[in-house]
């Protein structure tokens, strides 16, 4: 349960994001939950800080559903969350594959637009990476997400290829 006053709201907002990032469901009306999962831990704790910082407060209690729906509707809740981010992050590998196509197509074969294709392979791992750790119910779309995070990696080493091969015929 989270209460941070409306001003300023830089406070709200920082809190509001850090919850995102952690993965949290919101329940609605200030109140949070995230799966009892070490690797929540952290995030809560960032969030009691700024919370606080912001002079609001933050109720943390351990929770879990009356009957078996309940437990069940929590981790249905959770696990479409996750769903959505893996799809914008298909999204995403989607974008990278046709940006690869494009550059191959016009054939922009340089340095620079290789560290760009670079940076932005590592960004999808990174994603990747926080998506997979707070998917503890192991939402369906991960495994597609791990197999296009590879296709996307292998596209990036046939790209590097290419653009050596260019380089080093001029």
């Amino acid at each position: 349960m989270v209460r941070v006053p409306a001003d300023p709201s830089r406070h709200r907002v920082a809190v509001w994001r850090e919850l995102r990032r952690v993965g949290a469901l919101s329940l609605g009306q200030g109140a949070w939950v995230v799966p009892d999962a070490p690797v929540f831990a952290d995030g809560v704790a960032r969030v009691v800080e700024l919370a606080r910082r912001g002079g609001g407060e933050v109720l943390v209690l351990d929770a879990a559903g009356r009957a078996q729906p309940d437990a069940a509707r929590l981790e249905a809740l959770f696990t479409a969350e996750r769903a959505e981010e893996w799809a914008e992050f298909l999204a995403d590998c989607d974008k990278f594959d046709a940006e690869i196509d494009k550059e191959i197509r016009t054939r922009k074969f340089t340095l620079a637009e290789l560290e760009e294709e670079e940076q932005s392979l590592e960004r999808l791992r990174r994603w990747h990476r926080a998506i997979t750790a707070r998917d503890v119910f192991g939402a369906p779309a991960a495994v597609d997400a791990g197999q296009r995070l590879q296709h996307c990696a292998d596209r990036l080493a046939d790209y590097t290829e290419q653009v050596f091969q260019a380089l080093h015929q001029m």
